[in-house]
């Protein structure tokens, strides 16, 4: 159990800003196995997101608080993946060989795609989760638990496409410079199976409530293969920031998702 908190914390030290224990490091070997976590941190960031979601739309609006909730994500990641989305729309904008790709996402100065890409990501997300609050009973509490579920299940969900990622393709660079580099050297099926675990749980639970979500499983999951398969082609495999990219991505279509159900089912 110790050293399960330890992996844990490890993840939480990796992935957030959030304090942890001082006898914390980035160890190698914990890091690998901290890919199991990757889902849970999901958990924590969604909490963190929708209890100041909750705390805004009490004081204000339900739109000045999704953007308070915004901020609140990216204070709590530092930015991790919203930085690794910029790099990989400079990278795949701007290259036209693996070795161009790699080079752009390495540089930490963000260009025009890079800019642009996460201007319009922003957007997405404040009119998603818009649309999604505003068309709900916020006062009932059925509701949120509803909505609190549909933000946990997102960033698990969206962080279980990423990490499933390091399950099937090969680390694209050669050299050991990119801080994903110790999570990409090696897993076992504890990995596997945790982040599936953590992964989905969220969303099963929701389904108890509304059984037609977990339908944003399809959408979800095909949008991890595409991308995957394009990061394949491009830089035959994937990196840290392309695993950023892939987490921001499936976290929107994943709001998209729950927003088509609501209107065609």
């Amino acid at each position: 159990m110790k050293k399960e908190l330890h992996i844990f914390f490890t993840a939480l030290m990796f992935y957030t800003r959030i304090p942890c224990p001082k006898n914390i490091d980035h160890n190698p070997d914990y890091l690998n196995k901290a890919s199991r976590y990757f889902p849970v941190i999901g958990w924590v960031v969604g909490s963190v997101a929708f209890g100041v979601f909750s705390l805004f739309n009490y004081l204000m609006t339900p739109e000045i608080a999704v953007i308070f909730s915004m901020i609140a994500s990216v204070l709590v990641t530092g930015a991790f993946h919203e930085d690794g989305f910029a790099d990989v729309c400079d990278g795949f904008g701007g290259g036209w060989t693996k070795e161009k790709i790699l080079l752009i996402m390495k540089d930490s100065a963000i260009g025009a795609y890079g800019a642009i890409g996460v201007v319009l990501l922003f957007l997405l997300k404040f009119q998603t989760l818009s649309y999604i609050v505003s068309h709900s009973e916020i006062l009932n509490l059925q509701s949120q638990i509803l909505i609190f579920l549909l933000f946990v299940s997102a960033h698990s969900l969206s962080r279980l496409a990423a990490i499933s990622i390091v399950f099937t393709q090969e680390y694209s660079r050669d050299d050991a410079t990119s801080k994903s580099k110790p999570i990409a050297q090696n897993y076992t099926w504890r990995e596997v199976v945790g982040a599936f675990f953590f992964g989905l749980v969220p969303i099963v639970v929701l389904a108890y409530f509304q059984w037609q979500m977990v339908l944003v499983l399809v959408p979800l999951f095909l949008t991890r293969f595409f991308l995957a398969r394009y990061f394949q082609k491009w830089i035959d495999g994937y990196t840290g920031d392309c695993l950023g990219a892939t987490q921001q991505v499936c976290e929107v279509v994943f709001y998209v998702s729950i927003i088509a159900l609501w209107k065609f089912i």
